[in-house]
């Protein structure tokens, strides 16, 4: 497995988290917390959570095509919920 890291700053973190779970949680296996949410895709798991000041994310997938394809899925998804913030910063380590 391969994978990367995102720090968001926004201090909507905990707000947009939620609702990337929740979105999720239609078609996908999601866990919920108050401050952390999991997210399992067919080849790529996305971990996240949120502080006052940030939201980070990792995703973790079974290749480096599917990893750079998951991480665009995951900022045009949390861009489209940030929208009064978009574009979000993500500089992906």
């Amino acid at each position: 497995m391969t994978s990367a890291t995102v720090h968001v700053p926004t201090a909507s973190a905990s707000k947009y988290l939620k609702q990337l779970c929740k979105h999720w949680s239609h078609k996908l296996d999601v866990e919920l917390g108050d401050d952390e949410g999991t997210v399992r895709f067919p080849e790529a798991v996305a971990t996240m959570s949120a502080t006052t000041a940030e939201l980070v994310v990792t995703v973790a997938a079974d290749s480096a095509e599917t990893l750079e394809r998951m991480k665009g899925v995951v900022a045009n998804h949390l861009d489209r919920f940030a929208f009064r913030e978009a574009p979000l910063p993500f500089n992906w380590s």
